[in-house]
């Protein structure tokens, strides 16, 4: 035995020695570390999970993430349904089924919006079809509305094309059909931004926040009636200078007086719901009544803060570019939230429960493409639409002051509701 390995023995037997470090012995260790790794992740499954924002995100169902993707294709399909109608007559007068049109040119794109309309909202309600009553995550159907991206490109890439080969006839029917949709779609908004409403001052009058929030709640009081009468008052000045511009009239004074007919209600002893309610109710429904006066035709002279020209200005686009804007928001904020229509009060029981429904999210968005439709022809199949315009002409008028109407009815009777059901519980 030589020197050196007599070292060794004598400091082994110290506790001193310990073998010196190769490249096999590094080897050794490293694979030791990741069994023991492994065997960490197969005893913790979530230990990925935990660690992992990436694989949160990405790697494994997520709703969150999917409802800002499918939104995400919709405002896509939008912007697709407006490129046609305003770009899209050279492309659309080679298709030999479109000779219905009988040469007209904005019928064209007319035909053009309904066909994208109808294929965006084919690709939602054969998504509505399938997660219709989805209640868990660990159902499959879960996957597939939150997964599976590439099979729905192809399937929203089908819907798109495939509508352009169906004959014009079809989609003066749809036009019909797109109308009761799009007016489906206009009722379940209005009941989402009244509970909304409801919600919110319930929340600010409870025994937690009353006294909390008092001063918060006077001041967006005050405002919510302050912008109201002023928007009216300026709906005045602009859009009815003259007393022959008696409809206009008609119109703003009506919201008049359901702010007051609201506010009475709302304050009434046997309702007591405050002034929070009725004030914000009071100002959504004078931007209802703007948005329904700003639609009238751009040549009365009853609508003089229209724009006037080709359309083409910086603040028409910027206009029509906030207004698809609010459409997908609009749809989006409405699609999640279903329990405005549920009837009891149904809690989320455990972290296995979807966040939303599936079912309604997709319903929603297939009747909002449906809207959109409505909204780049005003309503109106046979109608001839200028570049950058949206929901312009007398029947998209009459279908944002009947939406206005409709919303203050709606309010009054959610107001009342729960006192008509206990007179009647009693008397029975």
């Amino acid at each position: 035995m030589d020197t050196s390995a007599k070292e060794m023995e004598e400091a082994a037997a110290l506790g001193f020695w310990r073998p010196p470090i190769t490249e096999t012995f590094s080897t050794v260790v490293i694979t030791d570390e990741m069994r023991k790794i492994s065997l960490v992740m197969e005893d913790d499954p979530g230990y990925r999970e935990k660690d992992s924002w990436f694989t949160r995100l990405f790697l494994r169902p997520n709703p969150s993430i999917a409802r800002y993707i499918y939104a995400f294709i919709f405002l896509i399909t939008s912007l697709l349904a407006w490129t046609i109608r305003d770009y899209g007559h050279t492309v659309l007068s080679e298709l030999r089924r479109l000779k219905g049109c009988h040469g007209a040119r904005y019928c064209l794109g007319t035909e053009g919006v309904l066909r994208i309309s109808f294929g965006c909202s084919m690709f939602f309600f054969v998504l509505f079809f399938t997660t219709v009553g989805t209640k868990k995550v660990k159902d499959a159907r879960n996957s597939w509305h939150s997964e599976w991206w590439l099979a729905k490109m192809l399937m929203w890439v089908s819907f798109m094309v495939v509508p352009f080969f169906i004959p014009s006839k079809f989609f003066m029917i749809y036009g019909k059909v797109a109308h009761v949709g799009a007016g489906a779609f206009l009722v379940i908004q209005l009941i989402s931004v009244i509970s909304f409403i409801n919600w919110l001052n319930d929340c600010c009058h409870s025994e937690k926040y009353a006294e909390r929030c008092h001063f918060q709640v006077m001041i967006i009081t005050i405002a919510a009636y302050v912008a109201s009468i002023v928007g009216c008052i300026m709906m005045y000045v602009w859009y009815a200078p003259e007393l022959s511009c008696w409809l206009n009239i008609l119109f703003i004074s009506l919201t008049l007086l359901l702010l007051q007919i609201m506010t009475f209600v709302s304050v009434h002893p046997k309702v007591r719901a405050g002034y929070l309610a009725p004030g914000l109710m009071g100002a959504y429904t004078v931007f209802l009544c703007w948005c329904g006066i700003r639609s009238e035709p751009q040549t009365e002279i009853c609508n003089q803060k229209a724009e006037v020209g080709n359309g083409s200005d910086w603040l028409t686009i910027v206009s029509f570019v906030i207004a698809i804007l609010v459409i997908v928001v609009a749809t989006f904020s409405t699609g999640i939230d279903s329990k405005c229509f549920q009837f009891k009060k149904v809690e989320r029981n455990s972290d296995d429960d979807v966040p939303y429904g599936y079912g309604f999210f997709h319903f929603v968005f297939a009747i909002g493409s449906m809207y959109f439709g409505m909204l780049f022809i005003g309503w109106d199949v046979h109608k001839t639409m200028q570049k950058w315009t949206i929901d312009v002409g007398w029947a998209s008028t009459w279908v944002r002051v009947v939406n206005e109407w409709l919303a203050a009815i709606i309010f009054v009777w959610m107001m009342l509701a729960p006192q008509v059901w206990k007179k009647r519980s009693e008397t029975t």
